[in-house]
């Protein structure tokens, strides 16, 4: 959608033009799945499919919410002095959220906007649509409200918007890679100490192939929270004989010293996988940075295993996905990305095998699944941004 066609859109549902247009990325993340909440490392990308955004501010005291994604629900209207969690606002929860985590944080938003938004992120495929959103909707505010805002407080509204607002327990992942992302570049983040370096993304003659499952994930409904519980109760039990926080802060070694401390088969997996993704992500950053591919390639598909067999949060879909892929000729490595139960698998794919590739995939998973997939060339981009001003 270029600023033209956004401008268009925006005037012909609120009947004037925006003050200013706006694009939020996705994100996928390569390697460093459910590491998030457990203190791990993380390495995302944003990309070029994303939420774009036009907002005018209002001289009264209506929020007017409009999606391109849902017409059905029109225009959807909020009082600024009511931003609290209705079932019945669908979608608008996620501004709601933002707008009341900003205002609590002592930024002056005091006047209503009219808000048109419209995605191309698949909905429910797991490349953070709700992060997309909240960040875009942050940046709107800022530019609107003239906000002074750091980029990483944003993020952490944006966080905080996913788990009090939403009720999704979610870690810092997906809004840090949508806020901070760069062009051409991954994100290897320490989510303990939000300490993060820009790695160039040199595949060399490879590129991220997307595979959508075409299954909805709904996040907040899924076993996510329950996982997350799960790690926790087993840091409680590791405490014992540990001076840690989190998973995150053990190695592998440590940690298979003191495994005989966690009480239950369940939380060991559980454990296990975050420790050891961790360390993986670890590898995957010296892997890619020394221009060993093939390394890279196959910590991809460790971490699809672990998240299968460990941390089970894959399921049939997803498992196709990636066990497939893993047969093709021209693939490096191939696994979920996101919370899994659905959603997207990415794979490294040589550029000139990428056709075969989406046929041949394409093909096994529909005679096993029943339907088929969607495939997308990652583009890796920058983070949210403005777009153009009146």
């Amino acid at each position: 959608m270029n600023t033209t066609e956004l401008i268009q859109a925006f005037a012909s549902i609120f009947g004037q033009e925006p003050d200013a247009t706006f694009f939020s990325p996705g994100r996928i993340n390569l390697i460093g799945e459910h590491t998030d909440y457990n203190g791990g490392h993380v390495f995302p990308a944003a990309i070029t499919l994303g939420t774009y955004g036009a907002a005018r501010k209002r001289d009264d005291q209506t929020l007017r919410f409009y999606s391109g994604n849902f017409e059905d629900l029109g225009i959807i209207e909020v009082a600024l002095s009511d931003l609290v969690f209705k079932k019945e606002d669908n979608w608008t929860n996620y501004p709601k959220g933002v707008l009341k985590f900003l205002q609590e944080a002592g930024h002056i938003i005091d006047f209503g906007m009219d808000v048109y938004v419209f995605g191309n992120i698949p909905n429910g495929s797991g490349l953070s649509s709700s992060a997309s959103l909240e960040l875009l909707i942050g940046i709107m505010a800022e530019e609107l409200f003239d906000l002074k805002l750091e980029r990483l407080d944003l993020v952490k509204i944006g966080k905080l918007t996913e788990n009090e607002f939403i009720g999704v327990n979610s870690g810092i992942m997906d809004q840090f890679a949508i806020g901070m992302g760069a062009d051409q570049k991954a994100i290897y983040l320490d989510t303990n100490t939000l300490e993060y370096d820009l790695v160039p993304l040199d595949l060399g003659d490879n590129v991220v192939v997307i595979m959508n499952t075409n299954k909805r994930r709904e996040l907040a409904d899924s076993k996510y929270n329950e996982r997350r519980a799960e790690c926790e109760k087993a840091v409680e039990e590791l405490q014992v004989a540990l001076d840690i926080q989190t998973l995150g802060e053990l190695d592998e070694a440590t940690f298979d010293e003191y495994a005989y401390l966690i009480k239950d088969a369940n939380r060991l997996k559980r454990a296990r996988h975050a420790v050891s993704e961790n360390q993986r992500t670890l590898r995957a950053k010296e892997a890619l940075v020394a221009g060993d591919l093939d390394k890279f390639g196959r910590l991809v598909n460790a971490s699809h295993v672990s998240l299968e067999h460990d941390y089970e949060v894959t399921g049939i879909e997803l498992d196709t996905l990636a066990h497939t892929a893993w047969e093709q000729e021209g693939v490096l490595g191939a696994r979920m990305t996101g919370a899994g139960f659905g959603g997207c698998g990415i794979a490294i794919v040589n550029k000139d095998k990428v056709e075969t590739f989406t046929e041949n995939v394409g093909r096994l998973y529909t005679e096993t699944i029943g339907y088929a997939p969607a495939f997308y060339i990652a583009e890796i981009a920058g983070g949210s941004r403005v777009l153009s001003r009146k």
